[in-house]
C-alpha cells in the first residue's frame, strides 16, 4: 500500500507531494547502474524515494581465472570485486530499510542482468522483485514504470550469461594459444578478431590492386542567349592517352546538337530516426566523432534526460513522439510539410530496445550542456524531425549533346555528351535535413529545345586511375559489421577500441604520395597538353592493420577458421536472440561449442611449428654469412641476424615507424643494424643517432633529443642533429623560470597551467611538484619563500582524491 500511496504521490501537485512524502520517508529504493543518471532521476521523485547507483555491474567473472565450472554446465562462477565491496555493504544495508527495492538498470540484456546480480547479491527474490525500465529519464515515463513493474526477465539475463561465458572460453583459451606462437601479451576475442580480419583483408585487397589508368573528358559549351557555360561528360570513358587525342582532335571540327532532353520527377525520401549503428556513422560523417565519442555523449544525453536510450537497433517511435513531433513539423514548416512514418527495423537480430533515438522533449530546440553535446543534440533532433516530414520532390533533367565531326571517326561512334540538372520543386524534409549531397546547391539547366546547336567552349581530357578499394574508418566498419550482423549496438563501440588499444589496428597518419597525372584540353586555339600532380595513398583517420594483427590474423584464420567466419559469428548472436526470447537453452549452445572448440586449443598446443609464426626470412648478411629473417618479437616487429642455434648470439633490431614485416627488404633490414651511428663532435661530445625503446633519438653529452619522423637515424647528418640539440635547449631554457643555488635540486618553471616548483632532491628518481599561491612572481620568489610554500604544502591534512565519476561500460 505504500508504494501505491508513493507512486500517486508523484502524480499529485507539488505541494501535495510534499505532504504525503513526508509520512512515507524512504521506504523506497531505487537502484540504477549510473551516479548520472540517478542524479537526474532523483530530480523527478520526492524524499520517500532514495535512489543509488550501482556503479556498473557489481559482480562479475574472477579477472584472473577461468571461472566456468565446465563440470557442472558450464555454471559461470562469480565474484565481488574488491572495490565493490564497500558500495555493496551501503546498498545491502539500504535494501534492508527500504520496504520496495525497485531495479532500474538499463533495459538492454546488460542491463537486465545488472538487475539480476543485484537481486542475487542483495538477497532479493528475482521471481517478486519490481523490475522497471523506462528508455528515457522524464518524470512520466518514470511514473509509468513505478506503475508497470515487472519481475526480472531471466531469459534475457540468460543471453547475457551465455555471451560473457561463451567470450571468457574464447579469450581464456585461445589468448595463451597467441602468447606461446606468436609473442605475450595478445588477446583474443570472439567479435574483435572477427572485426580484425575484416580490416586485415581489406588491406590485402589493397596491397594487390594495380591502379589503371583512364581518362575522364568533360565538355564546356556556350548557350546561345546564356552567359553560363553548359557543364557536361562523355558517356563513356577512355583507355588510353591516344584514343583521348583521336576524340579532342574529332570534336576541333565538329558541330554539338542537342539531341535529347529528358525531363523526370523524383521523390527523394528521408532517412528513419537513429539506431546506434547509423548514430554512429553520421556523427562522424557530419561531427567528425570517432564511435567512442558518439557514446560517450549520447550516454550523458541519456542520463541527463534529454534523448532516448542510446543502445537501441529499433527504428520505431512512439505514438506520444509521433504526435508531438508532428505538431511540430506542422507549426514550424507548414502542414504541407508533414508525411506521418512508421518504420520497421530491417536488420539481423535487431534486439529488444522499443525506440529510436530520439529527443524526449522535440520541442525542446537547445538544451544546457557541452559544445559536444548541443551538437549531438542538434543532429538527433533534426534527424527525428525529418523522419516524419514530406518527401523532397525534385525535377532532373537531363540533356544528351550529340558529337559530329566534319570528317567520319571512329572514335566518335556511340559517344555523346550528357549534362544533368536538379530543380527542388518542394523542399520537404531538405528544409530540415541534408541526407546525402549537402553542401551542393542543386545544378539548374537551362530550357533548350531539342536541336539547339552548342559551341565548345572547352572540351578536357582528365587522366584518372581506378581506385583501390577504401580502408574502413571507425564509421564504415560498424556500417559493415551491422550488415554481416557481427555484435549488436553494445558492443560495437568497445570493440574498435579494443582492436586499437591491444595495437592490432591503428588509426592512420601517413599523408599519401605524390602521383603525376595528364590533363588534355581542346580550346579554339587548339590542343595543349599538361601534367598536374595530386595526393594519392592518405590513410589519415583510417583503421591499418599493424604487422602483429597481420600475424595474428592469419594464425587465427588458418588454425580456428570457425571462429574467424563471418556467418559463424552471426549465427552465434542469433543464438542469443533466441535465448534471450527464451526459444533455446543455453548451456546445450555453450556445450556444443566447447566440445567443438577445446580439442581445436589442446591441439594447436602439441603442434610443433618449423618457424616463429609470421617470421620471413629475407636472405644472408654478407658481412657475417649468417640468415636475416624479421618476425614478431617480444616489443614487436624486428629483424634478426642469426639463429638461437648458432654459437654466436643473433643480432636484433626493431623495424622503423613505417616499415612492416611484409614489405621490408634485405638491404632495408640490414640498414637497421647500422645503429647506432657515430654523427662527429660538437662541443668536445660525440654526437650519436640511435633507437630506444621510445623510437630514434640524438645522444650528446649525456642528454637525449628526440627525432622527428621527417628523419631517421640513419640519414641524419650532424648539422640536423646540432639544430635538434640546440632548439631542445632553447625549449628547456624557456621552461626554466628560476633556479635557487642555495637549494639543490629546486627550481622554479612553466608548465601547463602556470608557473609551479618542482623539487628534485640528488639521488632522487622523481621530482615532486608543488603549486605556487595565486599572484606569486615566480621570478622574484626567495629560496626562503619557496621553502616556506613548499613546507606549508608538505604539512596540510591530505585531501581526499577526487574520483572522476564514470558511466558504467557496457
Amino acid at each position: 500500500m505504500a508504494e501505491i500511496a508513493a507512486i500517486r504521490a508523484l502524480k499529485a501537485p507539488s505541494r501535495g507531494l510534499d505532504m504525503q512524502c513526508f509520512k512515507l520517508m524512504s521506504k523506497n529504493l531505487i537502484i540504477v547502474e549510473s551516479p548520472a543518471k540517478a542524479k537526474t532521476i532523483e530530480k523527478f521523485l520526492g524524499p520517500d524515494y532514495k535512489v543509488m547507483s550501482s556503479f556498473g555491474h557489481i559482480r562479475d567473472l574472477r579477472k584472473k581465472d577461468f571461472s566456468i565450472d565446465v563440470d557442472s554446465n558450464y555454471e559461470p562462477i562469480y565474484e565481488i570485486p574488491a572495490e565493490k565491496k564497500e558500495l555493496v555493504s551501503k546498498l545491502r544495508a539500504e535494501a534492508e530499510k527500504a520496504d520496495t527495492v525497485w531495479l532500474a538498470s538499463d533495459e538492454d540484456r546488460e542491463g537486465e542482468a545488472i538487475a539480476w546480480h543485484l537481486a542475487e547479491v542483495l538477497n532479493l527474490d528475482p521471481a517478486t522483485t519490481h523490475r522497471i525500465v523506462f528508455h528515457e529519464i522524464t518524470k512520466p515515463a518514470i511514473v509509468h514504470a513505478l506503475e508497470n513493474p515487472r519481475t526480472i526477465d531471466l531469459d534475457r539475463v540468460n543471453a547475457q550469461q551465455a555471451r560473457r561465458v561463451l567470450d571468457r572460453i574464447v579469450g581464456f583459451e585461445l589468448s595463451p594459444v597467441l602468447w606461446r606462437k606468436i609473442k605475450p601479451a595478445l588477446s583474443a576475442g570472439r567479435v574483435q578478431s572477427v572485426a580484425v580480419r575484416l580490416i586485415c583483408e581489406r588491406e590485402k585487397e589493397i596491397a594487390a590492386f594495380t591502379p589503371q589508368p583512364f581518362f575522364r573528358v568533360t565538355g564546356s559549351f556556350g548557350i546561345p542567349s546564356s552567359p553560363a557555360p553548359l557543364r557536361s561528360e562523355l558517356n563513356t570513358r577512355l583507355e588510353s592517352e591516344q584514343e583521348a587525342l583521336q576524340l579532342l582532335e574529332a570534336c576541333k571540327e565538329a558541330t554539338f546538337t542537342v539531341e535529347e532532353v529528358t525531363v523526370k520527377p523524383i521523390h527523394r525520401s528521408p532517412a528513419p530516426p537513429f539506431t546506434t549503428s547509423t548514430l554512429q556513422q553520421e556523427a562522424a560523417r557530419k561531427l567528425g566523432f570517432t564511435v567512442s565519442q558518439t557514446m560517450r555523449v549520447a550516454q550523458q544525453l541519456y542520463e541527463a534526460g534529454h534523448i532516448t536510450y542510446m543502445r537501441t537497433d529499433s527504428l520505431n517511435l512512439s505514438d506520444l513522439a509521433i504526435k508531438d513531433i508532428s505538431s511540430l513539423v506542422t507549426e514550424q514548416y507548414g502542414e504541407e510539410y508533414l508525411h506521418v512514418r512508421h518504420y520497421h527495423t530491417k536488420s539481423k537480430g535487431a534486439q529488444e530496445a522499443h525506440e529510436a533515438i530520439r529527443p524526449t522533449y522535440v520541442a525542446n530546440r537547445d538544451i544546457e550542456g557541452t559544445p559536444q553535446e548541443k551538437r549531438l543534440y542538434h543532429l538527433i533532433r533534426m534527424r527525428t524531425l525529418a523522419s516524419q516530414m514530406a518527401d523532397a520532390r525534385i525535377e532532373k533533367t537531363t540533356l544528351d549533346i550529340s558529337i559530329t565531326p566534319a570528317a567520319p571517326a571512329i572514335v566518335c561512334d556511340g559517344k555523346n555528351f550528357v549534362a544533368h540538372g536538379e530543380v527542388i520543386k518542394f523542399e520537404g524534409f531538405l528544409k530540415a535535413y541534408a541526407i546525402e549531397g549537402e553542401g551542393n546547391a542543386p545544378y539548374s539547366l537551362p530550357s533548350l529545345p531539342v536541336g539547339t546547336r552548342l559551341s565548345a567552349e572547352t572540351i578536357t581530357a582528365t587522366e584518372r586511375f581506378t581506385q583501390a578499394p577504401a580502408r574502413y574508418n571507425e564509421a564504415s566498419l560498424v556500417k559493415k559489421m551491422e550488415e554481416l550482423g557481427i555484435g549488436r549496438p553494445s558492443t560495437y563501440a568497445p570493440t574498435i577500441s579494443t582492436i586499437q588499444s591491444r595495437d592490432y589496428v591503428e588509426r592512420g597518419e601517413k599523408e599519401g604520395v605524390k602521383r603525376e597525372y595528364k590533363v588534355i584540353t581542346l580550346t579554339p586555339a587548339g590542343i595543349s597538353t599538361a601534367t598536374d600532380t595530386e595526393t594519392t595513398g592518405s590513410d589519415k583517420g583510417r583503421l591499418v592493420p599493424t604487422d602483429i594483427g597481420m600475424v595474428v590474423n592469419d594464425f587465427l584464420t588458418e588454425y580456428f577458421p570457425d571462429i574467424l567466419d563471418y556467418n559463424f559469428t552471426a549465427r552465434i548472436e542469433e543464438k542469443f536472440d533466441e535465448i534471450a526470447e527464451g526459444s533455446l537453452g543455453w548451456h546445450k549452445e555453450i556445450d556444443d561449442f566447447y566440445k567443438g572448440f577445446h580439442p581445436d586449443i589442446q591441439k594447436i598446443n602439441t603442434m610443433r611449428m618449423e618457424h616463429k609464426v609470421g617470421e620471413r626470412a629475407l636472405g644472408t648478411d654478407p658481412k657475417t654469412g649468417r640468415p636475416v629473417s624479421v618476425k614478431i618479437g617480444r616489443f614487436g616487429p624486428m629483424v634478426q641476424i642469426g639463429s638461437t642455434d648458432d654459437e654466436e648470439k643473433p643480432q636484433f633490431a626493431s623495424l622503423l615507424d613505417g616499415q612492416s614485416i611484409a614489405t621490408i627488404t634485405l638491404d632495408e633490414a640490414l640498414k637497421l643494424f647500422e645503429l647506432p651511428r657515430t654523427l662527429g663532435d660538437f662541443e668536445g661530445k660525440t654526437v650519436v643517432a640511435a633507437i630506444g625503446r621510445f623510437g630514434p633519438y640524438i645522444r650528446h653529452d649525456s642528454k637525449f633529443v628526440s627525432i622527428p619522423k621527417e628523419l631517421t637515424p640513419q640519414g641524419i647528418t650532424l648539422q640536423q642533429a646540432i639544430e635538434l640539440i640546440e632548439k631542445k635547449r632553447a625549449d628547456d631554457a624557456s621552461k626554466i623560470i628560476k633556479d635557487f643555488p642555495e637549494v639543490p635540486g629546486l627550481q622554479a618553471l612553466n608548465g601547463r597551467f602556470g608557473p609551479y616548483l618542482a623539487f628534485k632532491p640528488l639521488g632522487a628518481k622523481k621530482a615532486v611538484n608543488y603549486k605556487l599561491p595565486k599572484g606569486t612572481d615566480a621570478a622574484s620568489l626567495t629560496a626562503e619563500e619557496a621553502q616556506k610554500i613548499m613546507k606549508e604544502q608538505d604539512e596540510a591534512p591530505a585531501k581526499p582524491r577526487a574520483t572522476r565519476k564514470k558511466a558504467a561500460k557496457k
